[in-house]
């Protein structure tokens, strides 16, 4: 009877612990809600009047996967692939995520029991100085101890403090991961600017080398005139002025294309000293951009997923801190073999054992958890005012960067018909020198112009590029909300884990 009353009060104590198992004294997370704008400002309506550029259609297409090769450059595509093999930063980030996976699996710990063993020997001599009123009975004699204990202790979850920091840790790793798909985001965007750059210096060099060309010419031919007296030494010192100061010009662009080629080789975690990219003189029309709705670009910035997470995160923190005005109950046991004689260990008479709860509550703490409680939703509240302003900034970067490409399109297009106009000026003027109507001066003259207007061309064709490559970036660049692993996904094994995030 003894022992079947011990187990009903065992079952009773189980059901009670389980019911309080089931509560959560922390606060529901709801995530916030932002009005997103019907339409972007920089409508496709607006690109029309440049007649040089314009988003793809329909409005609600997206950006998928390798986003880069939109652009069709082989050479681009090559290094992308790279880059997201051998860069470091890259890297960095994704053994941050896997750090934030291992604290949720060390926080999911809790849940469960302690169990130690301390399996022990100890001979010892009492003194034999003692008296019997000392316990001096067995005076100078030696003893020993073969002890095998073990002990084990738990502590539930009544109030939801292990479940909310699981869950906390949960959504902090969800936000490593989300740092590590802008970290990836933003580094193969950098490439990208940098690979157009470096063809617009290209681009740049090009030009150069033909108005250098031009210029040798020119020379060769006022030296004659000077030579046979038809011109005079001023016109052909001009002449050489002039085509030195485009050799100079030519030569100085080479330190921002050798700048640009480091920065790459950087990138793609090669050192710069054995990397090198062919020159390729070559300037396009961006690629057309699926925008979507602007609804959906919350869904599409990972930065944006980062901050909405990092306030999933916070809630969880305010129901741990409001556990701590609740008692915590501990239940444990101890028990082994312990003899004097290790024949005699595994006896049955050398059992030993004690079990029991404990039960504490802090009956005052001068108001250390109110404090801890106001800090955490003080907490809360500015990872809210974080993410509504990770939202504001990510529409603010899709309207900048449409508002450069759509602007730097009409001002390329009015850029060609200055060049027209400066390339006639040049034809007029060689004539008129031909004829001997003007001094070579006022060729010189129509030939910078001509030069400036290319130039401005080159660096305006470049801008754009560089503009719609941070289109794609402040448009989460192909990544969406679904590619966030999930809190199952992130306590699973680590190789389902990184299958989830590198995919």
């Amino acid at each position: 009877m003894r022992k079947v009353r011990a187990a009903c009060f065992a079952a009773c104590g189980a059901v009670i612990c389980a019911m309080l198992a089931g509560c959560n004294v922390g606060p529901k997370y709801v995530p916030p809600a932002m009005t997103a704008p019907a339409a972007y400002k920089e409508s496709p309506a607006e690109f029309k009047e440049s007649g040089a550029w314009s988003p793809a259609q329909p409005q609600d297409a997206a950006l998928r996967g390798k986003w880069w090769e939109i652009y069709n450059e082989p050479d681009l595509n090559a290094l992308e692939e790279g880059l997201n093999v051998d860069n470091q930063n890259i890297r960095q980030a994704f053994e941050n995520f896997m750090e934030a996976r291992a604290v949720v699996r060390e926080t999911r710990s809790q849940l469960f029991p302690t169990l130690s063993v301390g399996p022990s020997y100890t001979r010892s001599q009492s003194s034999s100085n003692l008296g019997s009123s000392s316990g001096g009975a067995g005076s100078g004699k030696q003893s020993q101890v073969f002890s095998l204990p073990g002990e084990v202790s738990w502590e539930p979850d009544l109030w939801g403090k292990v479940r909310n920091a699981i869950h906390s840790s949960q959504y902090t790793a969800q936000v490593t991961a989300a740092d590590l798909a802008n970290e990836r985001l933003a580094e193969q965007a950098s490439l990208a600017e940098y690979f157009f750059e470096i063809r617009g210096q290209d681009a740049l060099e090009a030009i150069l080398s033909q108005v250098v060309a031009v210029d040798r010419k020119s020379v060769e031919v006022e030296q004659a005139r000077y030579d046979t007296g038809i011109d005079d030494q001023i016109e052909l010192q001009n002449a050489q002025t002039t085509l030195e100061s485009a050799q100079a010009a030519a030569t100085n662009l080479k330190v921002a294309r050798a700048q640009f080629e480091h920065a790459i080789a950087m990138l793609i975690g090669k050192p710069a000293s054995d990397f090198s990219i062919p020159e390729e003189a070559k300037t396009s029309v961006p690629p057309p951009i699926p925008l979507g709705l602007p609804s959906q670009l919350l869904e599409r910035r990972p930065d944006v997923a980062a901050a909405e997470r990092a306030m999933a995160a916070a809630n969880a923190q305010i129901g741990i801190a409001y556990a701590a005005f609740y008692p915590s109950l501990t239940l444990g046991g101890s028990g082994g073999m312990e003899s004097s004689a290790i024949g005699k260990l595994l006896a049955a008479s050398s059992r030993f054992w004690s079990v029991g709860p404990a039960l504490s509550e802090t009956v005052y703490d001068g108001g250390l958890r109110r404090a801890q409680v106001n800090q955490t939703i003080a907490a809360y509240n500015a990872d809210l005012a974080a993410y509504r302003q990770s939202v504001l900034t990510a529409f603010q970067q899709v309207e900048d960067a449409l508002a450069e490409v759509r602007i730097l399109s009409q001002q390329i297009a009015e850029q060609q018909a200055v060049i027209e106009s400066a390339q006639k000026a040049v034809d007029l003027e060689q004539g008129r020198y031909d004829s001997g109507l003007d001094p070579y001066g006022d060729v010189l003259t129509a030939q910078a112009g001509l030069l400036t207007s290319k130039q401005a061309q080159a660096g305006l064709e470049v801008e754009r590029m560089t503009a719609s490559v941070a289109l794609i970036e402040a448009l989460g660049g192909g990544w969406d909300r679904t590619q966030l692993p999930t809190p199952a996904q992130i306590t699973a094994k680590p190789l389902a884990a990184e299958t989830a995030i590198q995919h």
